[in-house]
């Protein structure tokens, strides 16, 4: 910038700027040279121009020194005008000030002269506000007391509070303490301090259990498995830190909540996610339609005013109705300022007033008095509750007062009898019937009976229903705890060991009551709901928990004890109540009315079984996914020095029911029914009607053996336990595989019964036969793994027909077939038949559990959970027992092919033992013929129900290359035949070609194929010679040079052959 920037030229004048930055600011120097100038003019060519060029830049100079001049002229003025104001007051001030000294001079004189009289005038008057004082406090003390309980009519509990303790300290002040008329104030507030007590522990009492105006409801009645409860755990903190619940400890945020030593409060830490509904249990508050159910949504109603909505929640600052008459102080203003739901806040205020009365011991004691006989009226009245609604329900009385849980239990009940019902009679025997005389436990205790899920809604209600109790302990607990360890100075070094110590200092500050003495009386309640749902015994819980594991330490198990299942299960409670200390207010309280119940009374049952179709110990599996819920809950709102509690507490005593008790039984239990299927008389015994056809599901007939069902069905309920104890899952699936290994070995049992000693058994064991078997084209049709396609094309139709001939020429090789090495009785061949498909089923469905297992497992093994949710792995994975069936299966199957093969061969062997010179055209085929074509018209209709379609191909699709092989070959074995005999086995291959023909799953076209093959190469023999090589010489690939070397062989009446006949054709055939 320049030097002449800034200057305040008008804007009608703006090109004033432009001729001034071309002025040189050598000009503007402040030592200025002019030396150089003149040079410059003299020296220059036109000395006048340059002058008049100088002229012109000064004129420009002047002309804006002008346009400053003017610009500033009205500013000098006005400041000179302002000095000379100023200096005008100074002067009048000076002037005002020295006669001021004059005035104050003669005032000291006349003030010095009535010192005494003024003094005592004044020390009068001071006396007098104070009289008039003490008299205006006297008077309000006194109508302390009707103002108080005006307060407690109202629930102002907060404000009556303060009033007492302020009427109190000022009872206490000097000049009031020897006023005789206070004397009946101070005894009305002595009696005032108790009621007020009473009053607001009642009030705190009743919305630690959430029947209070504004305790908090739950929204709905389930949560999700991996859901965490909303909850709020508020830590007040001091110079000596307490450990703060997980929760706490994640909410330091800029509204926190702490004490000071005076007893003032600073905002804290709260958080406000507690779920509420707006209506408590016993329907006190009601909110809007549209309000959401979170937050604060009771201080829509309660403050009176509307809340703002933001991410889904509705937050209030406005004061809470209950302090609305409170005096302001920091605490209400922590309170305004705090983001926590309105229960909690209403928990602080009680807390806070109990402070003040300076009543937390004897609080804490009666609390600890009341603890356990509330939470077991509340399981009651939970349970009273549930069964009035399914009262209800099934009376069809109330409709419009079901709860969602109660109707999606009573549908639940509705769909699994109607699926029972649905289950069709098959040929006469109820499938229902069986399965539920074979299974150990009834359908309504099995894994998704009735029982099981009322006991799982059960408990997921009134587990459901103490996490929200104790949310609100956490809440007190915590406050307590922290003002017991301001008031009595603990500064614990963090080295030290922190597990709860009932015994400990802060204990009997609190009056014993404390988070983790809450748990415990939780957790023995709720352990003896399960008993006794369990009919379980628990032994008596002791209150000394070191007397008590000494003497289990000391006490081995009884065996007897252990045998005797009818008596009931017994064992100890891994837990039990605090001793509770009961300050000596405390003990007064108790006498003026409080329950006299202490923490051991025994107590009554629960009634658990007017909801619960039946008890029992398999009612165990249906516990254990609401108490892992309950414990993983819980151990999220506990602080760390009670971690410990909430590991070693239900869980863990479920668990270990479930490992020494549950699993057992249930061994012992499904071992037996086991043995017993695969035992009984009819557990292989084939049950289908032989006019009944065959389907794939069992729901509508499939013939499945009654002892496989059975197993079956065992072993889906076992791993039905298995998918309810997730933890457990590998120990169930080793009771699966023990009890499938003892089936397969009866399988296998009654297979050997039935093919022992035949020739079709031996043969698939032969590896040269195996292994033309497992390269069969037919080998597609057996049983395959699930998701394999029946059909593969791994062979063209010349190997297939290559194999088929081999396998064939090993067959006939082995003539003359014996009857005794053949299985002559039906029924063993439809056992083997129904054995086959049976085991397939079990196959399937044991490929089709292991795979739903192992994904169950995967999920069951997520990191995110806390606890371990599988124990061991098995040694064997289920598909291997799949495979173990399914080899079996095929094994069966081969059997009855080899023996349909071997039969034909039986049959067929016959014509080598006759000659085909007939006298005449038989109308009928040969006795053996009309034998074998009944034989497999009879077994195809015996074994259709048995096998699927594709498995009868199987069985009897080798019989029509086995019959065309031995046909061709048994012209080898004949002198002589005749056109008669021709004839007549044309029309043998016709019935059995027409017997193969009626089997719906064989190919009709292939059968007549080969079959029209037999009937080509006899009718060759009717043929003249010449005749003869001119086919040969058309078709010499149809047959072999052996077969038509036989041709020539046999003896034809009215056939020349020459002498060189066989020559001709060899010479043929070589080309």
């Amino acid at each position: 910038m320049g030097i002449f920037d800034g200057l305040p030229v008008s804007s009608d004048k703006a090109y004033l700027r432009e001729d001034i930055s071309r002025i040189d600011e050598s000009w503007a120097a402040a030592r200025f040279d002019s030396l150089p100038h003149v040079v410059h003019i003299l020296t220059s060519k036109d000395r006048e121009g340059e002058v008049q060029f100088l002229k012109e830049q000064s004129d420009i100079i002047e002309e804006v020194v002008d346009e400053v001049v003017h610009a500033y002229h009205s500013g000098f003025n006005k400041a000179i005008q302002n000095y000379s104001q100023i200096l005008r007051l100074f002067s009048e001030s000076t002037e005002s000030i020295a006669v001021l000294k004059v005035d104050l001079a003669d005032a000291k004189k006349r003030l010095s002269a009535r010192n005494k009289q003024l003094h005592q005038l004044w020390y009068r008057s001071v006396t007098l506000r104070h009289i008039i004082s003490l008299l205006d406090q006297i008077e309000g003390i006194a109508k302390v007391p009707s103002r108080i309980e005006k307060l407690i009519a109202e629930k102002q509990f907060y404000a009556a509070v303060q009033v007492h303790v302020q009427s109190t300290l000022m009872l206490e002040r000097e000049g009031l303490q020897t006023v005789g008329a206070l004397q009946d104030v101070r005894s009305e507030l002595t009696k005032l301090r108790g009621v007020l007590f009473y009053k607001v522990l009642e009030d705190l009492h009743t919305h630690l259990y959430n029947k209070g105006e504004y305790s908090s409801a739950a929204s709905s009645v389930h949560e999700r498995d991996d859901e965490v409860p909303t909850t709020t755990a508020v830590a007040f903190f001091v110079n000596n830190s307490q450990p703060l619940s997980r929760r706490t400890r994640l909410m330091k945020g800029d509204s926190q909540i702490g004490i000071h030593v005076d007893g003032s409060y600073r905002p804290g830490s709260v958080d406000g996610g507690s779920s509420f509904d707006g209506r408590d249990e016993e329907g006190a508050l009601e909110l809007p339609d549209d309000a959401t159910s979170d937050g604060h949504m009771a201080s829509i109603r309660v403050n009176g005013g509307d809340g703002i909505q933001k991410d889904v929640k509705i937050v209030s600052r406005q004061m809470p109705i209950w302090l609305s008459n409170s005096t302001p102080d920091e605490f209400l203003e922590a309170i305004k300022k705090s983001d926590a739901p309105l229960h909690v806040k209403y928990l602080q205020t009680m807390v806070e007033c109990l402070c003040m009365l300076g009543k937390v011991a004897a609080a804490g004691a009666i609390i600890c008095q009341r603890l356990r006989p509330t939470i077991h009226e509340i399981i009651t009245s939970k349970i009273k509750a549930h069964s009035e609604l399914l009262n209800c329900s099934r009376s069809g009385i109330g409709q419009g007062d079901r709860t969602v849980t109660a109707g999606l239990h009573l549908l639940k009940g509705q769909f699994q009898s109607f699926q029972l019902q649905k289950q069709k009679r098959q040929n006469g025997i109820s499938l229902v019937g069986t399965l539920s005389a074979v299974s150990p436990v009834s359908s309504v205790m099995g894994p998704t009976g009735k029982a099981q899920s009322a006991a799982m809604e059960l408990l997921d209600s009134i587990l459901d229903t103490i996490v929200r109790i104790f949310e609100n302990h956490v809440v007190v607990g915590e406050i307590l705890e922290s003002k017991s360890t301001h008031q009595s100075e603990m500064n614990t070094p963090r080295s030290l060991p922190t597990d709860w110590n009932p015994d400990s200092e802060a204990s009997q500050v609190t009056g014993g009551y404390n988070i983790g003495f809450s748990l415990t009386v939780f957790q023995s309640e709720c352990q003896q709901l399960i008993c006794e749902i369990l009919r379980a015994t628990p032994e008596a819980a002791s209150a000394d928990a070191a007397v008590q594991t000494a003497r289990l330490a000391s006490k081995a198990p009884s065996k007897e004890k252990r045998d005797r299942s009818d008596d009931g299960l017994t064992f100890a409670f891994r837990f039990t109540d605090a001793t509770v200390s009961i300050p000596n207010q405390g003990v007064d309280l108790i006498r003026q009315g409080w329950s006299r119940r202490g923490p051991n009374v025994s107590q009554e049952g629960y009634g658990s079984a007017a909801v619960l179709p039946e008890q029992g110990i398999y009612l165990a599996a249906s516990t254990y996914r609401p108490v892992l819920q309950f414990t993983d809950k819980v151990a999220s709102m506990l602080p760390k020095k009670y971690a410990q509690l909430g590991n070693d507490g239900l869980l863990t005593f479920v668990e270990n029911f479930v490992k020494d008790h549950f699993l057992p039984t249930m061994f012992v239990d499904y071992r037996k029914s086991v043995q017993q299927a695969i035992s009984s008389p009819a557990a292989f015994r084939p049950r289908a009607h032989t006019a009944a056809t065959y389907t794939p599901l069992v729901e509508k007939g499939r013939p499945v053996l009654q002892g496989l069902l059975a197993i079956d069905f065992l072993a889906k309920e076992v791993l039905g336990w298995a998918h309810a104890m997730p933890k457990f899952a590998g120990d169930l699936a080793k009771y699966v595989q023990t009890f499938l290994e003892r089936t397969y070995e009866r399988c296998r049992t009654s297979y050997m019964e039935a093919v022992l000693e035949k020739q079709s058994y031996m043969l698939i064991g032969r590896n040269d036969i195996e292994k033309l078997m497992r390269v069969d084209p037919a080998s597609s049709y057996l049983p395959n793994p699930l998701g394999q396609s029946n059909i593969i094309d791994n062979a063209s139709d010349a190997e297939s027909v290559d194999v088929e001939l081999e396998l064939s020429n090993l067959l006939l090789a082995l003539r003359p077939i014996k009857q005794e090495n053949l299985i002559r009785d039906d029924n063993k061949l439809i056992l083997l038949a129904s054995l086959s498909d049976s085991l397939e089923y079990v196959a399937d469905s044991i490929e089709r559990l292991g795979q739903t297992t192992s994904r169950a497992s995967q999920v069951e093994e997520n990191p995110k959970h806390r606890h371990t949710r599988t124990s061991s792995a098995p040694t064997r994975d289920l598909a291997s027992f799949a495979d173990e069936y399914r080899k079996l299966a095929i094994d069966c199957l081969k059997v009855l092919r080899v023996e349909m093969q071997l039969e034909t061969i039986f049959h067929m062997q016959e014509m080598t033992n006759r000659e085909y010179l007939e006298d005449q055209d038989a109308e009928e085929p040969d006795d053996f013929i009309i034998s074998l074509t009944a034989q497999i018209t009879r077994r195809d209709e015996e074994m259709a129900p048995f096998v699927a379609s594709l498995k009868r191909n199987y069985i009897f699709g080798g019989i029509c290359s086995i019959a065309a092989n031995a046909s061709v070959k048994a012209l080898a074995d004949m002198k002589s035949i005749n056109l008669f005999g021709v004839q007549q086995i044309c029309r043998n291959s016709i019935a059995l070609e027409q017997a193969l023909a009626a089997i719906p799953s064989i190919n009709s076209e292939a059968v007549q194929q080969r079959l029209d093959h037999v009937r080509t190469y006899y009718e060759l023999l009717n043929m003249p010679f010449e005749a003869l090589l001119a086919f040969i010489m058309e078709h010499e690939h149809l047959f072999t040079a052996a077969e038509y070397a036989y041709l020539l062989k046999v003896q034809v009446p009215g056939r020349e052959i020459p002498a060189d006949a066989q020559d001709r054709i060899s010479e043929i055939l070589s080309h």
